[in-house]
């Protein structure tokens, strides 16, 4: 019974050592996507001010879209906009947003009026209802959704040309045929 009481040490040692070379072996940067395979969560957001209409999980069905979560307040929205900005020019797939957690309800409009709207429809989410029902843990993020409504693939930072074409972009074509 002694020689437990010393073991015991040693093997919990040993189970925090075993937890801590699999946390190594671990990508920071990814955070599981607990709604990939699952239908958009059901929301339905007011209009930021100057649109007439908000946004909804229903203006998701019947093509493949993109819901984008930004901030004015949020410095990586900013190196992520013109990217966006760039897509909608293009035409290449409708963005939806989120305008998520301002303080100010002039801010989202104000910054989308100074840099661009990319944004097929805008939501305002100032309670962070929207972002909670998604699952996200910060801005910006991106969801890409089927035309069934499904979420498909989730991206966490700034969407960029990389990403765009190394990610994005193959999947929004397999998802198309």
């Amino acid at each position: 019974m002694k020689r437990l009481v010393y073991l015991l040490p040693l093997l919990v040692l040993l189970v925090m050592g075993g937890y801590f070379v699999v946390g190594l072996g671990m990508d920071p940067r990814e955070l599981p996507n607990m709604l990939e395979g699952k239908p958009v969560p059901d929301f339905d957001l007011k209009p930021i001010k100057g649109r007439d209409r908000g946004f909804r999980h229903d203006d998701l069905l019947g093509q493949v879209s993109i819901v984008n979560v930004f901030g004015s307040w949020c410095v990586a929205c900013r190196v992520e906009h013109p990217f966006l900005v760039k897509i909608k020019q293009q035409g290449l797939v409708p963005v939806y947003g989120i305008d998520w957690r301002e303080k100010d309800a002039d801010a989202g409009p104000a910054w989308l009026r100074r840099f661009g709207d990319p944004y097929t429809l805008v939501g305002d989410d100032p309670q962070s209802k929207a972002a909670i029902a998604f699952g996200v843990t910060g801005a910006p993020e991106s969801f890409l959704v089927d035309k069934q409504g499904v979420v498909r693939y989730k991206h966490v930072g700034p969407v960029d040309q990389e990403v765009w074409d190394n990610t994005l972009w193959p999947l929004i074509q397999e998802l198309r045929k």
